[in-house]
């Protein structure tokens, strides 16, 4: 899925779109697998931090959340819900994400009910773990 698909899927636009590309998605739709490639334009890197630029970790999870948005999409009991961030737990940063870094983004479906969804994310740059946690997400109706 390229990055104008994307946008059919997300309500997210520049400079808070943080998913590139999904690479694929399982066919029963439980977990996807995207891109974000992070480059040194990102507004962002002007204050975090100059001299020092790494991406933000809270960007990091929301870029993992919106490819979770992206597979909430795909679930039939979903069609016409927006999912809205809810709450991050036992989240971890594991390596710093630099200018020229393209950051792996997959997400699984642990729970889904009709007003919740929960995801297990991870981030990884060339195979190395940069962050990890589960993602909450409410569904409200998509205006």
């Amino acid at each position: 899925m390229e990055a104008r698909e994307v946008q059919s899927y997300l309500p997210h636009r520049f400079p808070f779109l943080l998913v590139d590309k999904v690479l694929e998605i399982a066919p029963d739709a439980s977990k996807i697998v995207a891109l974000k490639n992070v480059s040194v334009n990102e507004p962002f890197f002007q204050g975090h931090f100059p001299g020092y630029p790494i991406m933000p970790g809270v960007l990091i999870a929301e870029a993992l959340a919106q490819a979770g948005g992206i597979l909430v999409a795909q679930q039939p009991a979903t069609k016409g819900k927006l999912g809205v961030l809810a709450g991050l737990d036992n989240f971890r940063f594991r390596r710093p994400v630099k200018p020229g870094d393209s950051l792996r983004l997959e997400v699984s479906i642990t729970r889904l009910r009709a007003s919740i969804a929960v995801f297990a994310a991870r981030a990884t740059v060339d195979g190395e773990l940069a962050a990890e946690g589960e993602i909450m997400v409410g569904l409200a109706p998509a205006q």
